[in-house]
């Protein structure tokens, strides 16, 4: 059996894409001591993240800096990591990624946050089985935030300019502090109840204790139970809480989920326009299509036509008769040809025409002579020449061979 030989940057690239398909691996939060921190000339922060037990290499890019990192980066801090782990293929080691990083003065959050996460993911809360899709064309959308805050601003002009027609429908819920997210949760079942089209759950920004009640289990089982397809757009691009991953999509801000839930109605427009005039140009070429092959049908029937063929019998047997009275003259032109050369030929050989040179026709009794021997002396002739007969009286015959004499003939014209 043939042995399959990889390359190693094959095999990098499988083992991060085994990473990267790692749910847990994807998006977590790790604590431990800074060490080797290095601010790069690129803007890129590389360092370790080590305890008693293990370490690990980190880096958080330039890009991530301004909104998830609020305090000088220096070794001996006890911090918490926010990111995702995966493999740098061209040294094949894998690190973690860092996009958010503070102090370790809220341990006991993340704790709380990461056990109440990794139990609602082994319950199979955020099964992506369990997922509903979000409508396409919504027409009522409800919204579970404060009525005064950013958000509730944010997504009302948002909607307004992309589709005015959508009707928003806002349940004004306490999104932070004592008994916020029980009525995140009444304002969830009350919305789920009015057979809306999609459901927004979210508020702006803010510190993990901000952002705590999204974080709640109960937040988690009322987005998970409703039967309304729900986006969570909470805090910003870089904050994710428990109800993002119970949520039928995640956004990263209450903005971002109301372009998700409501279509441009403009693009939508441009997209119909050029449906229709894609579906106008399918529909011509298949109409001329038609009339071809309904052409092509028809030239067929006409051809197979009795008078058709009729027709064309007719215009063959004019061009056969054509042809043949071409045949036929240019057959007598030949013959008439050679009648005229036969005639010359047969004049030329008559005796008649012999004539003419001096020569003279012979008879006696009605016979033509071969020979002096036919004759004796005192036969009666008859000469013909080209202009008349003469009667001849032979008075001697002297044949070829005799060597004196010759034959007398006198003779009168007849």
């Amino acid at each position: 059996m043939q042995k399959r030989i990889y390359s190693v940057g094959q095999i990098n690239t499988y083992i991060k894409n085994m990473f990267q398909g790692d749910y847990l691996l994807s998006s977590l939060y790790m604590k431990g001591e800074v060490s080797n921190c290095k601010y790069h000339t690129s803007g890129h922060i590389y360092f370790t993240l080590k305890d008693e037990s293990g370490a690990m290499a980190c880096i958080m890019f330039k890009g991530n800096r301004h909104s998830g990192l609020r305090f000088p980066l220096q070794d001996g801090q006890m911090v918490i990591v926010g990111g995702n782990i995966s493999v740098y293929e061209r040294d094949g080691k894998y690190q973690m990624y860092a996009k958010e990083i503070v102090l370790d003065g809220t341990g006991a959050l993340y704790e709380e946050y990461e056990r109440l996460k990794q139990a609602l993911y082994e319950e199979g809360l955020f099964d992506f089985e369990h997922k509903k899709e979000i409508p396409k064309y919504p027409a009522r959308i409800g919204v579970v935030t404060a009525k005064t805050g950013a958000a509730i601003q944010d997504i009302r002009m948002i909607a307004k300019r992309r589709n005015p027609y959508v009707q928003l429908i806002l349940y004004p819920a306490k999104v932070q502090g004592e008994g916020a997210a029980a009525t995140i949760v009444k304002g969830i079942k009350c919305l789920d109840a009015m057979n809306l089209d999609t459901i927004i759950v979210g508020r702006g920004g803010g510190s993990i204790e901000d952002l705590w009640a999204f974080n709640e289990e109960c937040v988690a089982r009322a987005i998970y139970e409703a039967r309304t397809p729900i986006i969570s757009g909470v805090g910003h691009e870089i904050d994710t809480t428990i109800a993002d991953y119970a949520a039928d999509l995640r956004a990263s801000t209450p903005s971002a989920a109301c372009e998700l839930a409501i279509p441009d109605v403009m693009e939508m427009m441009r997209t119909w326009e050029t449906t229709r005039q894609r579906m106008n140009r399918c529909m011509s070429r298949y109409l001329a299509d038609l009339r071809q092959t309904c052409e092509q049908y028809r030239l067929k029937i006409q051809y197979h036509n009795p008078r058709f063929q009729l027709e064309q019998n007719k215009q063959y047997l004019d061009t056969l008769e054509d042809r043949f009275r071409s045949a036929m003259r240019q057959r007598l032109e030949t013959c008439r040809h050679q009648l005229e050369l036969f005639a010359k030929q047969l004049h030329g050989n008559a005796p008649t025409a012999k004539l003419i040179r001096g020569f003279g026709y012979l008879e006696r009794d009605g016979q033509p002579l071969h020979t002096v021997r036919q004759i004796s002396q005192g036969d009666t002739l008859w000469i013909t020449i080209h202009d008349g007969r003469m009667e001849a009286k032979i008075e001697d015959v002297i044949p070829m061979e005799a060597t004196a004499g010759r034959t007398n003939v006198t003779g009168k014209e007849g």
